[in-house]
């Protein structure tokens, strides 16, 4: 984490007995404050993202004024799924970034390396593969697209489902773009001498940082039927 930080967003249960979505607040902390421990800052598949990445930190009887809980007492939910929409929406349009960044490079290396006698940009199987990640990519792109639209024009909660498949369809395209772009370099590919690991990793974070794929994808289920029975 960042040694500048200085305060902390916590959210906790603060009553048990209210509707489930009502039972969460969340509260501005001073990290100065006694019983907090910062024990030690954590790594993803080997990666350091200090200091913007993430610790993991103790809370022994830390006590805080009342005043500090954000919003009101049991708006923690209510906080956190307004932000959840256009935050990870603002993901997927990074990952979007990040598939071009690994086609860029895969064509790059492709028209470049010499594989049995001939460039890999000539190697009929690879042309495919190239093709259908571009497809993979342009899709996904229309569907954040229409997931931004539906978020500006209709709200968060009518755009849920939208954005829903836009998180799941994001995250597993890129990861797909920059595999194969990983395996035009070869070992290269998996090496920090180029970004392809990190992004490949960052990508791979974000099928559960974002929320877990089964989530969405029971969303978008949940949302169909709903439809359907409507009808």
């Amino acid at each position: 984490m960042d040694p500048r930080c200085k305060l902390l967003i916590v959210m906790g249960k603060t009553e048990f007995t209210a509707a489930k979505h009502k039972q969460q607040s969340m509260i501005l902390v001073d990290i100065n404050t006694p019983g907090i421990h910062v024990k030690r800052p954590l790594l993803v598949f080997g990666f350091d993202d200090a200091p913007h990445g993430h610790a993991e930190i103790s809370f022994e009887n830390v006590r805080v004024p009342a005043q500090n809980i954000l919003l009101g007492e049991g708006r923690g939910f209510e906080i956190a799924q307004g932000r959840l929409g256009p935050g990870r929406l603002h993901h997927c349009m990074r990952l979007i970034g990040a598939a071009e960044r690994g086609m860029q490079l895969m064509a790059q290396r492709a028209l470049q390396r010499k594989v049995f006698g001939k460039l890999i940009a000539q190697q009929g199987s690879f042309l495919s593969d190239m093709a259908k990640c571009r497809i993979e990519l342009e899709r996904t792109r229309l569907l954040i697209l229409e997931a931004a639209d539906q978020l500006d024009r209709l709200g968060n909660k009518k755009a849920r489902g939208t954005i829903a498949m836009a998180k799941v369809a994001a995250p597993n395209m890129a990861l797909q773009v920059l595999d194969m772009a990983m395996q035009v370099h070869g070992a290269a590919g998996l090496s920090s001498d180029t970004v392809l690991s990190h992004l490949w990793a960052t990508a791979r974070t974000l099928r559960i940082a974002d929320g877990p794929d089964e989530v969405h994808l029971g969303t978008i289920a949940k949302l169909e039927l709903q439809k359907a029975a409507k009808l």
